[in-house]
């Protein structure tokens, strides 16, 4: 019997909004957790970014959070980012209009004036950096009294990042009863201390996805010429869809975009020392399709939500294979398949060898100037194969 959000448990004008938007099956995620969370089960998932996790805790905390009075509202959501912070608040807002219910994204980085007014008018669910909202409760502009339903999303990112702080003096002050939700691409070490801490009994769900490495992506290594090496990356942006490139530093980023943009493509750098509304606009122009490459520092593209990231480009090899792979996963989300490729220089082969070695990988490093007609299709060529 095909699993239903009716079957599940979904209230009926929450099941017609989703449907609105075409989405009419759940997810893995969606499918184990909804009924468990909606029952006021605790509960832990394990799953990663791209997943269909937010709809696994969105739907039922939106169904069980009741109206809030203003300045308390009944419902949180915290996340590590604030472009993470603005994609869960664009995938709820609609489904909480349905039901008569407001959500707000409140992060740093915004006007805090202009979140002050939003919760005196009167929120009901509030997705927000731990931060941004340890500073409104500290001003007496939020209280966390009055919530019943709290969310911890990308646990792992946030102790990675420094925040687990943050949000264990959070959840200090979440009095009363309330059910907690908490979602993690790992569950060890601090993440665990997280869940027998402020989790009562919770329910266990994981959803197995396979590892980002061979089987979902087709890895090339690329031996380029410094010289070249924008032409390349020019190259291989024209022949796909959407790109996302990685340098080491934010200067870097910028040096990088700029030089994609004199060599016609149109891409635009994504980094902390950028003004909030840039970084909005090159994230909706990039998902829009206006934007073919979005070339990112590590600590930016961290909680960013995009799908169909055809192509990665590390464009500066990353500093070890936990980060490649957390780059890697930008690409061959949600079972379509992607293509990773790594730059090196004269100087860095050592250094790719060993990282190739660490994530089992073991694929001839080939040397190609930005004429190589084998550039317009990367995964239609054998990289073992001598060139033509």
């Amino acid at each position: 019997m095909t699993t239903t959000f009716e079957s599940l448990g979904v209230a009926a004008p929450l099941v017609a909004a989703l449907s609105e938007r075409g989405i009419t099956e759940p997810f893995a995620i969606q499918a184990l957790t909804i009924a468990d969370a909606l029952a006021g089960r605790d509960v832990c998932g394990k799953a990663k970014t791209g997943s269909g996790k937010t709809l696994a805790f969105g739907l039922p905390t939106l169904q069980g959070m009741p109206k809030a009075a203003p300045n308390r509202p009944t419902g949180i959501i915290l996340v590590p980012t604030r472009e993470l912070a603005t994609q869960v608040r664009d995938e709820l807002a609609p489904l909480a209009d349905a039901i008569d219910r407001v959500v707000a994204a409140i992060y740093g980085g915004d006007p805090i004036e202009k979140q002050i007014a939003a919760l005196d008018r009167g929120v009901d669910l509030i997705i927000c950096t731990p931060g941004r909202a340890i500073d409104l409760i500290e001003r007496k502009a939020l209280s966390v009294a009055a919530v019943d339903h709290v969310v911890v999303d990308e646990a792992d990112r946030m102790a990675d990042m420094g925040f687990l702080p943050q949000v264990e003096w959070i959840l200090r002050n979440v009095e009363g009863e309330h059910q907690t939700l908490l979602f993690s691409a790992t569950l060890d070490g601090v993440v665990d201390s997280l869940v027998q801490r402020y989790q009562s009994d919770p329910v266990m769900h994981e959803v197995e996805s396979p590892t980002v490495t061979v089987d979902q992506m087709h890895h090339r290594f690329i031996h380029v010429h410094e010289m070249d090496r924008v032409k390349v990356a020019a190259s291989i942006i024209r022949n796909a869809n959407r790109t996302m490139l990685f340098t080491a530093t934010k200067h870097g980023a910028d040096r990088l975009a700029a030089k994609l943009s004199d060599e016609g493509v149109t891409a635009s750098p994504i980094h902390g020392d950028l003004r909030q509304n840039l970084r909005e606009r090159a994230l909706a122009d990039f998902g829009d399709g206006k934007l073919h490459a979005l070339v990112a520092t590590d600590v930016a593209a961290r909680g960013i939500h995009i799908d169909e990231v055809d192509v990665v480009i590390h464009f500066d090899p990353p500093s070890d294979h936990k980060t490649y792979l957390h780059r890697s996963g930008r690409t061959a989300r949600a079972g379509t398949s992607g293509v990773v490729v790594t730059f090196c220089l004269w100087n860095q082969e050592l250094e790719i060898k060993r990282l190739q070695k660490r994530i089992g990988l073991a694929i001839p490093i080939v040397e190609m100037f930005s004429n190589d007609p084998r550039l317009a299709d990367l995964a239609g060529w054998d990289p073992s194969a001598p060139a033509a």
